[in-house]
């Protein structure tokens, strides 16, 4: 092969990495908006029913007030992320690949459930569902960032809320030095694995699995999983993190 040839397909290779690393680029991005955009619709849904209870001459109580301020600070937590995806593409969620978390501290676990089903309550009533939350006997703390652990727990409210039947039960539950934040429904159960949803979500393939690679992440950076237990019927996806000081069995 002659030197022009070799540099002719020199250069042909080194545009098509260019083109592969751009397209790979413009991918990232989109996802990074479609994640965005998942994460601000529940917070602001969820917020925007909330304080429709105030309008039609409910008063608000602490509680809903609370709940209604973490999920908009949810939805500040998604505007971050898209900004810090612009900055960096290749991390779709802060925190989800380099185990970064800031503002980490105790979570007390149960307040933050409780905060959670209340913020999503008004959701569950405009869909029809049933939303219960089984409160456990005592605190259960662990630690790191309340605000992405309130977005994990968020998203598997929402999801079974909207993929479920007509019931969702939260409950907590500790067994030695991990504890375990269970989500049931009734409906028709996952379409398919919590990896093989995740792994495409991951991808820009599906958008069921979105919530779940998110909670996956989240769950990850915490020193936690996501997994779905068997059950006979519906789904029921348990997220596990470790607790503060160990725990009884609840």
């Amino acid at each position: 092969m002659s030197l022009a040839a070799s540099v002719g397909w020199l250069a042909t290779l080194v545009l098509a990495l260019a083109w592969w690393h751009g397209q790979r680029r413009v991918a990232v991005r989109s996802e990074a908006v479609t994640r965005a955009c998942h994460e601000l619709r529940g917070p602001l849904t969820a917020a925007r029913l909330g304080l429709d209870l105030g309008t039609r001459g409910q008063q608000l109580s602490p509680a809903q007030i609370r709940a209604i301020g973490s999920e908009l600070g949810r939805a500040s937590l998604a505007l971050d992320d898209l900004t810090r995806a612009g900055e960096r593409p290749s991390q779709l969620t802060a925190g989800e690949r380099s185990g970064e978390l800031t503002e980490v501290g105790l979570v007390d676990l149960c307040a933050l459930l409780a905060d959670s089903v209340a913020a999503w309550q008004p959701s569950a009533v405009a869909a029809g569902v049933e939303l219960v939350l089984n409160e456990p006997a005592a605190a259960v703390l662990v630690r790191g960032q309340r605000l992405r652990l309130a977005q994990a727990v968020g998203n598997l409210i929402a999801n079974a809320i909207e993929h479920g039947g007509r019931r969702v039960s939260v409950e907590i539950a500790v067994a030695g030095c991990r504890a375990q934040i269970a989500v049931r429904d009734d409906g028709p159960g996952l379409p398919d694995s919590v990896p093989a949803l995740t792994h495409r979500a991951r991808r820009g393939r599906g958008a069921r699995g979105r919530g779940l690679a998110i909670v996956q992440g989240i769950a990850a950076v915490h020193g936690g999983r996501l997994r779905a237990c068997q059950a006979e019927r519906g789904a029921h996806l348990a997220l596990e993190l470790p607790v503060v000081g160990g725990g009884a069995t609840g």
